[in-house]
């Protein structure tokens, strides 16, 4: 069922709207005040897994609109049509199935009359046998040697996911194993990796379905010749693989089909860690990880589907953001994991949210005249407590967070672990909460302040408060928890997409700079007159000439 565009002119919509003008006249501090059971009402236990969305400016009967607002949009209707396979990526005709790639139950999930999970659980398979044999030596480089090097070559979902998950997981690396990854066309991401390593130890794997994409393919062949130079020209069977679909490419560059691991149309590239793009997470940590990450991806996969929405962890999740971005204007989502192992998953969870969502037509196409997609950004707490926090309690304009934190960390070390919870928890409080001028004012008075300087300060040492955020508990962060922690995400970008009446599953939106890069290029190496350009871009094309000259 497609919907016409439009859903700011929905009763549903229009309900929110009038809702949201008496909510604007409310502090969630009064919110608190009235009523004890809050924290309880407004979160959901899914295992270890706690989600306290409290901290909104919400009520019950917001969340009875908001629910009503997905139920209006056929939200149920389509998470089923995503879960078998049909094409609801209607502007590639393709289906999206990263569920599928870690459908743990292996019920048949078919797509054009063919199970899908045959060549999943193949490619699983080959995965598990090549990790293996890389981790335990006995798939060895040209002269004999074990490879501990590992170099991931991709970019995008490619690069961002597979680097994401190592980092994550690192406490459950191999020892002996060294993982890299080269997604940047800047030359200086090649040349650093390369300087590290020795070419004798060293296995690239090469990301790229059609091979051809040009900054993996450009990074691939300075990294082939490179291992050529010092090894010879038979040594690239040995030390590259490929993650691909094109057979005749992969050949074409020196590397055993054999060692050719296979990913499908349905799987897009900021949804492929799953798959065998995650083939540098499995050498790094192991297949029996990796299949833990499928484990707890399939977990939150289940709870999504079979869930009501009222206790659906992504559909809430989803839901806070559209009341947040369409109705109090807040078009900025802050995402902040206090784990520093998790200090990768803002610029991951960036691509997913910003270029699923980043959209200005509808399904319906038309153009759309409502704000879809936030800005997301963030960093490990701490740290960033003492950068864009500042923004965060005392900015003119309020910007919602995400919260996530492990009650066990991998490092109990002293109070490190108790003084970074009470942290997190410390600025879900102080962002809910703030602080009037006039507790300011009595602060000052106590700390012995004159009159003078009181009424001079109190406004800087004030903070508004009301500034909503969602809480994410862990017991620990482990390839299950990460699995679940992802897929929550993925979903509930998806919900937002469905919300909006947008694919969140294209991204054409890349490809414009790049095509036109490609014109630039031969005339910034002199090989083509200068083409028809803006008066800036053509001047800086002659500038940067003159001064490579």
């Amino acid at each position: 069922m497609i919907l016409k565009s439009g859903v700011n002119k929905s009763r549903a919509w229009k309900k929110l709207e009038r809702h949201c003008k008496k909510m604007k006249k409310l502090h969630m501090r009064e919110l608190f005040e009235k009523d004890n059971n809050r924290a309880s009402k407004f979160s959901i236990q899914l295992e270890s897994l706690l989600f306290d969305y409290s901290k909104n400016r919400i009520t019950e009967k917001t969340m009875a609109y908001l629910i009503d607002l997905a139920k209006s949009r056929g939200l149920e209707d389509k998470i089923k049509a995503m879960f078998s396979g049909e094409r609801i990526n209607i502007t590639e005709n393709r289906a999206v199935l990263h569920t599928a790639l870690r459908n743990r139950a292996n019920t048949p999930v078919y797509v054009d009359g063919e199970n899908v999970m045959v060549k999943i659980n193949e490619v699983l398979a080959k995965m598990r046998k090549f990790s293996e044999a890389v981790r335990f030596g006995e798939f060895k480089g040209h002269t004999g040697k074990k490879l501990t090097n590992i170099v991931n070559i991709g970019i995008g979902g490619s690069d961002l996911g597979p680097k994401m998950a190592v980092e994550a997981l690192k406490k459950y690396k191999a020892k002996d194993i060294n993982t890299y990854f080269i997604s940047n066309i800047d030359g200086t991401a090649c040349a650093e990796v390369l300087n590290k390593i020795d070419p004798e130890t060293t296995l690239f794997i090469v990301a790229s379905k059609t091979f051809t994409t040009v900054e993996t393919l450009t990074n691939a062949k300075t990294c082939r010749k490179w291992l050529v130079d010092a090894l010879g020209e038979h040594a690239v069977s040995k030390h590259f693989v490929a993650l691909s679909t094109n057979t005749q490419k992969v050949k074409e560059f020196g590397i055993d089909p054999e060692n050719m691991f296979e990913f499908w149309d349905f799987v897009g590239g900021r949804y492929s860690m799953w798959s065998a793009i995650g083939l540098s997470i499995a050498i790094a940590v192991g297949m029996d990880n990796f299949e833990k990450m499928l484990d707890g991806a399939y977990a939150m996969d289940m709870h999504f589907l079979h869930t009501d929405f009222a206790h659906n962890i992504p559909v809430i999740l989803a839901l806070l953001g559209i009341w947040n971005s369409n109705f109090f204007g807040l078009r900025s989502n802050a995402l902040v994991p206090y784990d520093q192992y998790l200090s990768l998953i803002p610029a991951y969870m960036q691509q997913l949210e910003m270029e699923s969502n980043g959209k200005f037509v509808s399904m319906g196409n038309d153009f759309i005249k409502y704000n879809t997609g936030t800005v997301l950004f963030g960093g490990p707490g701490t740290d960033v407590q003492h950068s864009f926090f500042q923004m965060l309690h005392q900015g003119t304009t309020p910007i919602p967070v995400d919260f996530i934190i492990p009650a066990i960390s991998h490092n109990e070390i002293g109070e490190h672990h108790e003084i970074l919870v009470s942290n997190v928890l410390a600025q879900g409080e102080a962002l809910m909460r703030g602080k009037t001028v006039k507790e300011a004012a009595a602060e000052l008075a106590a700390k012995g302040k004159s009159k003078e300087e009181v009424n001079f300060l109190k406004k800087f040492k004030s903070f508004p408060g009301n500034n909503p955020s969602n809480t994410i508990v862990f017991k620990k962060i482990d390839p299950y928890a990460l699995g679940m922690l992802v897929a929550m995400y993925e979903h509930k970008v998806f919900v937002q997409g469905v919300i909006w009446d947008i694919d969140s599953f294209d991204q054409f939106g890349v490809e414009l700079g790049k095509e036109m890069a490609t014109n630039i290029l031969p005339e910034l190496q002199g090989n083509a007159a200068e083409g028809r350009h803006d008066s800036s871009t053509s001047a800086l094309i002659g500038y940067i000439r003159r001064l490579r000259k």
